[in-house]
């Protein structure tokens, strides 16, 4: 009886998912994703290019965007219509880097700065094929914490700061791409840090722009950093997170 009563409240106050929205120009990656979500949550999703942009994006439940290349003024107008007017949209490596600058609404709907300059002196970098560390900064969230397994404890602080955070959950990507110097305008709630060591100079950053969530107009964005090839979305701890953000209720 108490399985019946508690089948029929999930009936009414649990609703499915509706189909989500992934649109990409490089496709393995985002089919891990796509396979994750039908195998650990039984979510079907709909995996296209920008340019096969259906007219109305409303009636997906999150839109993810995973786009290396030149985003279309047409998707970027699109992209912050939905999530203005509701929408979850979810936000993918490089959908924040210096490709994104021509485009005239982007940065500043995401209140998101990439200043130019040498990185030691605070401007924007991307570097690939390098290890790097993701940090649970939020350990009460349900996008860090639901079914995510942290293997590490990384010492970790954000750079120039004090005092020092000490030691965080975390793991570590190999082979992967950082993106250094991301400057937050308007205020979020953060998720992620990355903590990156540079071969060359031995110079550590530590920045808290690995992931965060923001509410706009009347819905909200997620960005989360890694994602360089399939293989970050392979990793177990960030796979389930990326999950956890596309199924994520705000």
């Amino acid at each position: 009886m108490k399985l019946l009563i508690l089948a029929i409240f999930c009936a009414f106050s649990c609703p499915a998912l509706a189909e989500i929205l992934i649109v990409a120009d490089e496709f393995p990656a985002m089919e891990v994703v796509a396979q994750k979500l039908k195998t650990e949550e039984q979510v079907a999703s709909r995996l296209l290019n920008q340019k096969d942009l259906p007219v109305s994006l409303k009636e997906f439940d999150a839109v993810v965007v995973y786009i290396h290349g030149a985003l279309s003024e047409k998707a970027e107008d699109a992209f912050i219509d939905y999530a203005n007017n509701g929408g979850k949209l979810v936000l993918l490596h490089h959908s924040i880097s210096s490709g994104k600058r021509k485009n005239p609404h982007w940065f500043s709907f995401l209140g998101v700065s990439l200043p130019r300059g040498e990185l030691s002196s605070g401007g924007y970098k991307w570097i690939e094929g390098v290890s790097l560390s993701i940090v649970n900064l939020n350990p009460r969230h349900f996008i860090t914490t639901n079914r995510v397994a942290w293997p590490e404890t990384i010492p970790y602080s954000t750079t120039n700061a004090n005092p020092a955070r000490g030691t965080l959950p975390g793991f570590t990507l190999h082979e992967s791409e950082v993106y250094l110097n991301h400057v937050h305008t308007e205020p979020r709630t953060l998720l992620l840090g990355v903590k990156y060591i540079d071969a060359k100079t031995g110079a550590v950053y530590m920045q808290d722009t690995s992931g965060w969530i923001k509410r706009t107009g009347k819905g909200s964005v997620i960005y989360l950093m890694p994602g360089h090839t399939k293989h970050d979305f392979e990793t177990s701890a960030y796979g389930r997170i990326v999950v956890n953000a596309i199924i994520y209720r705000p």
